[in-house]
């Protein structure tokens, strides 16, 4: 195993986002990624516990992102989602996953109401 190279603050308490960082956990086989849950009070936030919260955030080669690119963070530290991470960095690309992030955020509530 590697040392963490990306660090990702992800809601604990959302079945949705658990659920998504289990299976992010199981493919990240080298250990590549560093999961913080946002919502122990232990655990260190670069940002206020809210805007943590707000969106999704990871931290790659010292840089805070949040949205779509912390999603491209993340699957970039993940061999088998690589090539997604680096397509999704693609500025135009870029732009279509950030909106599809918000558009998420907006329909997340409705989510996770269902996986509970």
């Amino acid at each position: 195993m590697t040392a963490p190279r990306v660090t990702v603050w992800y809601d604990g308490a959302c079945p949705l986002c658990a659920r998504e960082i289990a299976l992010m956990r199981r493919l990240d086989r080298r250990g590549a990624i560093r999961f913080v849950d946002a919502c122990d009070p232990a655990s260190p936030c670069p940002l206020d516990r809210a805007q943590i919260m707000a969106r999704f955030h990871a931290a790659e080669g010292g840089r805070l992102v949040s949205g779509a690119a912390a999603f491209a963070a993340m699957w970039r530290a993940i061999p088998v989602l690589r090539p997604l991470g680096i397509v999704a960095g693609w500025p135009g690309v870029r732009l279509l996953f950030e909106a599809a992030y918000r558009l998420f955020l907006r329909l997340r509530p409705r989510l996770q109401r269902a996986l509970q």
